[in-house]
């Protein structure tokens, strides 16, 4: 499937910004899944400074802004084919070791509530496990939007019952890495059905499965991925793979927009 997508990312400030630093990991790579045809960065209100692979192999760009702008754009925009792999991605992993998925990080960690879910997992393969583990998941914690925070943590969102793609992934990854799997976040872009027109990138987990490799499971939707999904970045939780994170000086009030479109 061929994928079109933009991405554009919008700061707007009732004061001057006197300087501010961001990362930017929104430049997919080619991989099992899918191959870039063509993929733009357009940058207004700031400079880039330096690019570089970070330690997950994540395509990463780092950006300035100096000279007081009241309005800061970051847009992405390109063509994209994928196929369906059913989840599978394989053994590519990049420069991290396994070793590094298997340590929970704050947003990770595993409570109570994440060994009970464990617990009651039952027998089976290590992949029935874990499609079983993906649907209880999403039976527990119900999709809504604003019930909770860049900053929740999984056990948090598992206790509160509601929670988005964010909390789903650190949930899955926080239960499976006490399966003893190795699990990572992945941030990237899905394909909606019914909407084109879309408020937030998405996210999933993977798991690295003996003989198979990275698998990849979708708690929000109950599926692996297939043609429809895109990947942008991977990392241990959502702060490896944020796709723009950063700091600023100053007093100035944020208004943030985004709009984001995939379509076929």
């Amino acid at each position: 499937m061929r994928l079109k997508i933009t991405h554009k990312t919008e700061y707007n400030y009732d004061v001057p910004v006197h300087y501010a630093l961001q990362r930017l990991r929104l430049m997919p790579v080619n991989g099992p899944t899918q191959q870039v045809h063509s993929w733009n960065l357009n940058v207004e209100g700031a400079r880039e400074e330096v690019r570089f692979k970070d330690h997950f192999d994540n395509d990463t760009r780092l950006i300035s802004v100096e000279g007081e702008p009241h309005r800061i754009v970051v847009e992405v925009a390109g063509e994209i084919e994928t196929r369906d792999t059913a989840g599978v991605y394989g053994m590519q992993y990049g420069f991290a070791p396994l070793w590094l998925f298997c340590h929970e990080t704050r947003l990770t960690k595993a409570g109570q509530g994440i060994k009970e879910l464990v617990a009651s997992i039952g027998d089976g393969t290590d992949i029935e496990k874990l499609h079983r583990l993906m649907m209880m998941v999403r039976e527990r914690v119900k999709y809504t939007v604003g019930s909770t925070t860049t900053e929740t943590s999984a056990e948090d969102a598992l206790e509160l019952g509601t929670g988005v793609c964010q909390d789903h992934s650190h949930i899955f990854a926080a239960a499976a890495r006490t399966m003893g799997f190795p699990a990572r976040y992945i941030s990237g872009y899905l394909m909606m059905n019914a909407a084109i027109e879309q408020t937030a990138s998405h996210a999933w987990a993977e798991v690295h499965v003996p003989k198979l490799g990275w698998v990849g499971f979708d708690a929000s939707n109950g599926i692996s991925p297939d043609e429809r999904y895109v990947r942008i970045a991977v990392g241990r939780d959502y702060h490896d793979a944020m796709p723009i994170s950063g700091i600023r000086l100053g007093q100035a009030e944020e208004r943030l927009a985004v709009q984001i479109t995939v379509e076929q």
